[in-house]
């Protein structure tokens, strides 16, 4: 099975769990590192999630994965928080992240810069405006290879 199809069954599987008990799917990743396979499922709530209810929800997905098996190579399953540096994966996650900080990588230099870290402003659903420092940049959505939430020193 390719690696976008287990993400899709994973997802399948868990998306109606989590959505019953209050938590939000942030990314599934599937990959080898060394001669280990890793199914990393990230998961939050408002309010952060803790230690038990990612085993909670590691107990509940594995039951799941042994009773379906759409992976058939040996794997290692993590369920965890994305921390305070969540990924921001989809346009809703980059829309709730409106006033915050934020780091964004472009696929291409928009203002002579392809790496902007500040505050969000604001995002329409095609252009998101960060604010670094006194300057406002305005990124073309399709053009951002990664966004995140950042921490402010």
């Amino acid at each position: 099975m390719s690696i976008s199809k287990i993400k899709t069954v994973v997802e399948e599987m868990v998306t109606p769990f989590l959505s019953e008990n209050g938590f939000e799917l942030v990314d599934i990743e599937y990959v080898k590192e060394g001669s280990n396979f890793f199914l990393r499922v990230s998961v939050d709530k408002e309010g952060g999630i803790d230690i038990d209810e990612c085993g909670r929800i590691s107990e509940f997905l594995s039951e799941q994965l042994d009773k379906n098996d759409p992976v058939t190579d040996a794997y290692f399953l993590e369920v965890s928080s994305p921390g305070a540096e969540r990924p921001l994966k989809k346009a809703e996650d980059v829309r709730k992240a409106v006033g915050k900080h934020v780091y964004i990588t472009t696929y291409e230099p928009i203002n002579a810069s392809k790496e902007f870290e500040g505050d969000l402003i604001s995002f329409d659903g095609e252009e998101l405006v960060v604010k670094v420092g006194k300057k406002e940049h305005a990124i073309p959505y399709a053009k951002v290879a990664g966004a995140r939430l950042a921490i402010v020193f």
